[in-house]
């Protein structure tokens, strides 16, 4: 296919507009006539298309995998601010366990009470779940065993010195128990 390219000059233009001559046959340079491969175009055109498309799907290779890594970054700061919270509710048991039994009813006490409950369910809307462990077949996954009953197979959790918690299926922190046989209901 041939593509013609002409060159008229500005007043030969102006001369045609203005009617100063009636007919215009513009002066044509043969040097000007280029061949032009079709098949080579379309094909150079699939070139440009496939590398286009092959960009875009890599960008949303890259979108998809910034994501993935940004929500793993959340979840491991937060699984990281929650394990770090696990102790202080340890701590609020601990010291509504010790206090004397004639001061438990004091406005005190039951304000320390109020604030582990609050606390535990703040933890618990966060995903946070206690381990059970006493009485549980041992899953050194989800356990930690840290005293066995003399003569025993260690197969169950008989006593639990420290509460384990996980978030969803993530460890948080192992439960301490002691194991031993399973107990007889």
């Amino acid at each position: 296919m041939r593509i013609r390219r002409s060159s008229v000059a500005n007043e030969d233009k102006e001369a045609v507009m203005n009617g100063q001559v009636d007919e215009f046959e513009p002066e044509v340079d043969e040097s000007e006539f280029e061949e032009i491969d079709i098949d080579a175009l379309i094909s150079e055109r699939n070139d440009f298309l496939d590398q286009l498309k092959r960009t875009m799907a890599e960008f949303a290779n890259y979108r998809r995998r910034v994501d993935q890594e940004r929500e793993q970054i959340r979840e491991t700061a937060a699984r990281k601010v929650l394990a770090e919270l696990v102790p202080v509710l340890d701590d609020f048991q601990r010291a509504i366990a010790s206090a004397p039994a004639d001061e438990r009813d004091t406005p005190w006490a039951q304000g320390v009470q109020n604030i582990e409950r609050k606390f535990a369910g703040v933890l618990e809307r966060a995903g946070v779940s206690a381990i059970d462990a006493v009485g549980q077949p041992f899953d050194p996954n989800f356990h930690e065993a840290v005293a066995t009953d003399p003569g025993s197979s260690g197969s169950h959790g008989t006593e639990g010195y420290q509460q384990g918690y996980r978030l969803g299926g993530t460890l948080l922190r192992p439960a301490m128990v002691k194991v031993g046989d399973k107990p007889v209901a």
